[in-house]
């Protein structure tokens, strides 16, 4: 049965490189899309095809005797496959993010700089770990149940901007950006772990490793894995990277606008001029860190926050319009630019692993 892959980002790529490695007798025909739009009319020299155009040349004996397998956002999934039923398209089904995850484990999608954390020994020594979950107001309610693991806290972020509260602990108490949150989004709670648990001294020094998940996207984590991270010095945690066509570059120029961009640029030549090369070079590769999503050692998360957060104040403040002008999340996309040349940019002298990132719905 021929197989064609729905969606035409990163996450279906990644499925398509991880299928041809692992199962080069399965054929793929084609990636799907609802629309054309801005998407990509090739990808990895195979054709990008609507949907409906894709069907309209297949007799229904043919229809049946295709697989189309969702590599998406799960949160999408479903209209998606009331538009393939529509068409006639009845044999599909969903690629969960852990089962994306694990394919991304098994084949070299990812290449050897990107070690899975599981791949590591178990060790005998559980670190002392510490994620804050961000949370908006507006998050609609789970439709799945999630037991919460007890090194996850759930931090409001934006609690500065809502009298509505849906967690105990609020990205406004303290030291913190709060007020931004409409350009910066869950990276206001990055703030505050920076300036409220890294920078300080407090009844949570014991703590080894802090970091960032999100409501929706959880950075997937069993016992054994917390026992993989202190005697195998891992530095950093990661969700796998996505690759893109022809690099990174294209990803970046769907959420970020060219104008803002060069601020980015400036801002780092700047105050970080030893990065300004480099920088350019690493965004001419293909693997891209989304969400903002990180666990990492106390000291590495500081510094990366130390590093990270000066580059956004200054945009902020060089950008037109300016950061207290406007609320379109611009930070946060910035960021995962950043986030990417700066975790690929320490590969040789940190020890970074992967995990796999759970999509909660």
């Amino acid at each position: 049965m021929d197989l064609a892959i729905y969606g035409a980002q990163g996450i279906a790529l990644g499925t398509y490189e991880a299928i041809h490695h692992l199962y080069p007798i399965r054929p793929v025909r084609c990636f799907l899309v609802t629309e054309l739009g801005s998407n990509p009319k090739v990808l990895s020299n195979l054709p990008v095809l609507e949907v409906k155009s894709f069907a309209s040349s297949l007799s229904q004996t043919e229809k049946d005797s295709i697989e189309i397998l969702i590599a998406t956002p799960e949160n999408v999934m479903p209209e998606i496959e009331r538009h393939l039923d529509s068409y006639g398209l009845f044999c599909h089904v969903r690629l969960t993010s852990t089962r994306w995850a694990e394919l991304m484990s098994y084949h070299g999608v990812c290449e050897k700089n990107h070690m899975p954390l599981r791949a590591l020994p178990v060790g005998y020594h559980r670190a002392n770990i510490h994620l804050y979950m961000a949370k908006f107001y507006r998050d609609k309610p789970l439709a799945t149940d999630y037991s919460m693991p007890e090194w996850i806290t759930p931090i409001q972020v934006g609690a500065a901007l809502c009298e509505e509260r849906v967690a105990n602990l609020l990205d406004c108490d303290g030291e913190h950006i709060s007020e931004k949150n409409a350009n910066y989004s869950e990276l206001t709670a990055l703030y505050w772990i920076w300036k409220n648990r890294l920078c300080t001294s407090s009844v949570y020094d014991h703590v080894e490793y802090y970091g960032l998940t999100h409501y929706r996207r959880i950075l997937e984590f069993i016992e054994d894995d917390i026992l993989r991270l202190v005697d195998n010095k891992v530095d950093v945690v990661l969700p796998y990277p996505m690759p893109y066509e022809p690099d990174i570059e294209m990803h970046h120029k769907r959420y970020v606008k060219t104008e803002d961009w060069q601020v980015v640029l400036e801002a780092i030549a700047k105050i970080w001029p030893e990065d300004a090369r480099q920088f350019k070079d690493i965004l001419k590769q293909r693997y891209f860190y989304n969400y903002n999503i990180v666990l990492a050692r106390k000291e590495v998360l500081k510094a990366y926050c130390g590093w990270l957060f000066p580059i956004l104040e200054y945009v902020e403040l060089h950008s037109s319009p300016k950061g207290q002008d406007r609320a379109d999340r611009y930070m946060g996309y910035i960021a995962e630019s950043l986030a990417t040349y700066y975790f690929m940019a320490c590969r040789e002298k940190l020890h970074i692993t992967h995990a796999g990132c759970r999509f909660l719905i």
